[in-house]
């Protein structure tokens, strides 16, 4: 027993010091002004003791890294002929990594760099430890202080986080610390204005170096006499099964928070798991952290600026219906979704580096609309806004909720209406939950995993180039016309991502260059062959071709929300159907299927908030987010709706230009804040998100139990 009471001296020492710390912290935000609640005996001794729990348990499954390490600590792997073994296989994954195109390189990041210099750390130290017996115990010891020192400084840096995410938002972790760590560079810079970065660290490093000392001391002799293998059997054997354990309990123990004190609740809570469950739940709830009005004026106000029928809620079929005198047009329709395609990368926007020459001669003979702004600045988004046709809701797309089925979409509305209705994407549609949402909404999915062997040429990280997911579109759109159904095919492009590669001799810029404009210029050039061989195919001319971004290639900016980063461009291209022209109204993503189905007169009860731009009644604004500031633009305003319930609006201006363009492709813009906040601007952006937000936590926004056609009677 005493073997494995040695053993465990590390975990209970690091485990008390979670517990410490964690408590410590409670103590601290209690004391808050945040807190404006009264406590009673009950809610001090579950708050302080209670959350005990939630704290070992997490630190349970954290510590699974230390015992790792604890369990793969042995003199007998350095025998021969295991330890050469080891060595020389660590060096051939090492060359693997090196000489080859594997996936951790073909990402193009850091990641790279990274795994290469641990695992060429590893090599040395194992091969010091190999060929030099008597160094081992040193070199244990050293590598077991910095693994107590890693732990310890973790613990206090979450310590510090929470207690500063505490100060800023009054509640634990949320989706806003995740998007903390999806907008890092934003996010350390404003870190490193807003407080004394280097002293808080300065006496943390310190700290923890004190606690890894005084653990260190008390736990090190444990290295001194490895245990037997069956001694490490045990104690992982028991960490499994308390891992287990703390993976059943945690998500019980979270639903029966069910105290009427929200600051119970949350100071109750252990910080890592509400991270983890808000990674996991993506949702930030609109009402809990944004500037609400009465719910029934904020549809009051939407309903009048779309047109819905009031009250638009009372039963399942409500909307507005869409009525035309002219006979709906079955044609085909295409719309391709392209990544990162940036406005500013095509001529018409101002680019002379000939970037994008199809794309260029095609928007001369196409429908474009040069003031349009994507919804969001991730891949979700853009779907989001193109299937769904709604604002952007606060926390993660609609797309990778659990929530995401038999909703209302631009694919429900064709389906009724006889489309072939299906959804192409050159990577695996696992990711991002697209095969999910696609396939939970009627859609028929096409990915990788469709293609055969022989239609792939080339591939990376991301999915088969765009070249060749354009030939099979093309034999899919041609499966399509032989069923003698229109078809609406939905193909999201990948090539234009990092990490940039493409076939060599398609362009100028080498395929291994690895560059964002070389990703650009091949994604033009695959849909140049796309449509060289659409123009043979008989169903041609009767389809309708929608080409535009799922958001631009950067969103970073001065502000939270630049619109710069937010222009993209889109043409609608139907041969001796719809004429070369330029539609300059502000509008936004959401906007693009509704303004679509105008085109071909199609009459359909609507629960869509975006809007048929062309329409005479259509109110130009639009709308845009990250994960958590929500903007509302209109009459050269930006109006931004964020986290405790604050509110910014710019003024927008064009901002000084290299090069004369037409008023309505210039997309650089300054954002001049304003002092007086337009109350009835205000009201509106909160009108949009707020209802958006209503409708899809009631379950409003699914799709109609019957095919309804713009008939009144029927509603």
């Amino acid at each position: 027993m005493r073997p494995i009471l040695k053993y465990s001296q590390p975990f209970f020492y690091l485990t008390s010091f979670y517990l410490a710390v964690c408590t410590l912290l409670r103590v601290i935000l209690l004391t808050d002004i945040q807190v404006r609640s009264t406590f009673h005996l009950v809610d001090y001794v579950y708050t302080i003791v209670g959350g005990l729990l939630p704290n070992l348990l997490v630190f349970t499954v954290l510590s699974i890294p230390l015992w790792l390490y604890l369990f793969f600590l042995s003199n007998e792997k350095f025998k021969k002929p295991f330890g050469y073994i080891i060595w020389g296989g660590m060096v051939l994954l090492l060359l693997y990594l090196v000489l080859t195109n594997n996936p951790i390189k073909a990402y193009g990041s850091v990641l790279i760099d990274i795994v290469c210099a641990f695992i060429s750390l590893k090599i040395i130290l194992f091969a010091w430890m190999l060929w030099n017996p008597g160094a081992r115990l040193r070199i244990r010891k050293w590598l077991f202080g910095l693994t107590l020192f890693i732990y310890t400084s973790a613990i206090l840096l979450n310590a510090l986080s929470e207690y500063f995410f505490w100060k800023e938002f009054g509640v634990r972790y949320n989706f806003i610390a995740v998007d903390y760590l999806i907008y890092t560079n934003e996010v350390i810079g404003n870190i490193m204005q807003s407080y004394p970065v280097l002293p808080i660290f300065t006496v943390l490093g310190l700290f923890s170096l004190l606690i890894t000392l005084l653990i260190y001391r008390n736990s090190v002799d444990c290295l001194d006499s490895l245990p037997p293998f069956r001694i490490k059997l045990l104690l992982c054997t028991t960490l499994l099964a308390g891992c287990l354990l703390a993976v059943w309990l945690l998500p019980l123990y979270a639903k029966a928070e069910s105290s009427g004190n929200v600051y119970v609740t949350e100071l109750g809570a252990d910080g890592p798991y509400k991270f983890y469950s808000a990674f996991k739940d993506n949702k930030l709830s609109y009402t809990k952290f944004y500037p609400t009005i009465k719910q029934d004026l904020a549809t009051a106000t939407l309903s009048n600026q779309v047109g819905w029928q009031a009250p638009p809620f009372s039963k399942q079929n409500w909307g507005k219906i869409i009525q035309d005198n002219q006979p709906e047009l079955h044609k085909n329709i295409v719309l391709i979704s392209v990544e990162s395609l940036s406005a500013d990368y095509l001529a018409h926007y101002g680019n002379t580096d000939h970037l994008t020459p199809f794309l260029d001669s095609l928007a001369d003979q196409s429908m474009v609309f040069t003031r349009l702004y994507a919804a969001g600045n991730r891949t979700v988004r853009g779907l989001e806004a193109l299937t769904l046709c709604i604002p952007p809701s606060p926390g993660e797309s609609i797309i990778k909720r659990e929530d995401n089925k038999d909703k209302f979409t631009t694919g429900s509305i064709l389906k009724q209406k006889g489309y072939t209705v299906q959804f192409l994407y050159g990577g695996y549609s696992y990711f991002d939950n697209m095969q999910d949402f696609f396939e939970g909404n009627g859609y028929q999915v096409i990915d990788r995993s469709s293609l055969n062997p022989s239609e792939i040429t080339f591939a990376n990280i991301w999915g088969v180039c765009d070249e060749d997911m354009a030939g099979k579109m093309i034999r899919v759109l041609n499966q399509d016309a032989a069923i003698g159904k229109p078809f609406f095919a939905h193909w999201m492009t990948v090539s234009n991502h990092r990490p940039f590669t493409y076939p060599d001799g398609k362009i100028s810029i080498p395929g291994n260059a690895r560059s964002r404009k070389g990703g650009v210029m091949y994604t033009d050039y695959a849909l140049q062959q796309f449509f060289s061989r659409a123009v043979q195919q008989p169903w041609f001319d009767n389809t309708v071709f929608i080409i535009v971004a799922d958001h631009c290639a950067s969103s970073s900016g001065k502000v939270a929300l630049p619109l710069e980063k937010y222009r993209i461009p889109c043409l609608v291209y139907s041969r001796n159907f719809i004429d070369a022209q330029k539609v300059t109204k502000l509008m936004s993503q959401i906007d693009i299927m509704p303004t679509v189905f105008s085109l071909l007169h199609f009459k359909y009860l609507s629960k869509f908030i975006g809007q048929n731009v062309l329409d005479n009644s259509y109110k130009p604004r639009a709308v845009m987010a990250t994960y958590q500031d929500l903007g509302y633009l209109a009459d050269s305003t930006l109006t931004v709706l964020s986290p405790v319930r604050q509110t910014k609006a710019y003024h927008i201006r064009t901002a000084a230009q290299k090069d004369s363009l037409p008023p309505a492709f210039i997309s650089n813009f300054e954002e001049v804040p304003i002092q007086l906040v337009n109350d009835s601007m205000v009201n509106m952006a909160i009108s949009y998100y707020q209802t958006t937000a209503w409708i899809l936590e009631n379950r409003k926004y699914q799709k109609l139990k019957e095919n309804v056609s713009g008939n009144a009677s029927k509603n």
